[in-house]
Parts: structure tokens; C-alpha cells; sequence
């Protein structure tokens, strides 16, 4: 996971209560990857989730040049 970049869209493994969902990172970090959750019950709320909860890159984001 470490060519994750800003705008990139990964899929979050259900764990504890939550269902599976998209997640939209902002920054990674060494361990874990910032940003908001984009779909589901936790849709808008800001999390740093670790690397072992991305499930898969649903989606890259796109480049602007």
C-alpha cells in the first residue's frame, strides 16, 4: 500500500460493528492512511485507518496533468 495517494478511494474491511465501506484518503502515513469515509454509517467522519483494514484500491484517483 505504499503508492497510496491523496484522492485515492480504498475499500475498508467490516470490522467490530461496522460494515465494509469506502474510504477516501487524504495522507498516508507509515502505518495507516488519513481521510473520510465515504459511503455507509460512518459516511463523512474522519478516521486514520491502519493498513490492515484496506481490504483493496477501489478506485485511483485521477491526475491533473
Amino acid at each position: 500500500m505504499d503508492d497510496l495517494q491523496e484522492g485515492d478511494v480504498v475499500v475498508i474491511r467490516a470490522f467490530d460493528d461496522w460494515p465494509e465501506h469506502l474510504f477516501e484518503v487524504d495522507e498516508t502515513f507509515d502505518d495507516c492512511v488519513s481521510g473520510y469515509s465515504i459511503t455507509g454509517p460512518l459516511a463523512g467522519v474522519y478516521g486514520e485507518p491502519g493498513f490492515e483494514l484496506i481490504k483493496s484500491i477501489a478506485y485511483r484517483a485521477t491526475s491533473s496533468t
